[in-house]
């Protein structure tokens, strides 16, 4: 498992991650009970949190660029309404266009 400091972690790695945890838990459980069934158990439950972390810093950063980015939208908007308005009417021509040739 990689160190969430060293880079961000990527849905890809965060995904990959909780396969192998849930692999392993279901291998265990298959398994016959052992003296070393604590350790592995509690093994498991630090690689959960950890995943865990990954998963709300990823969260938490993918939600700041979402809200970045309907700020600078909202700016954009407020200050050219009527150049807006005129693209939206455009994609909205051209999209119902699009659609009523798909349709026919």
């Amino acid at each position: 498992m990689k160190n969430h400091l060293d880079s961000p972690p990527t849905p890809k790695d965060l995904l990959h991650d909780l396969q192998a945890l849930v692999g392993e838990a279901e291998s265990m459980m298959a398994g016959a009970v052992t003296e070393h069934s604590a350790e592995a158990l509690a093994n498991l439950r630090a690689r959960f949190s950890a995943a865990q972390d990954r998963f709300n810093d990823l969260y938490a950063q993918a939600r700041q660029k979402v809200i970045a980015g309907a700020k600078y939208t909202d700016g954009a908007i407020r200050e050219n309404p009527y150049q807006s308005l005129a693209i939206a009417l455009g994609v909205g021509v051209l999209v119902g266009v699009l659609v009523g040739r798909r349709s026919k």
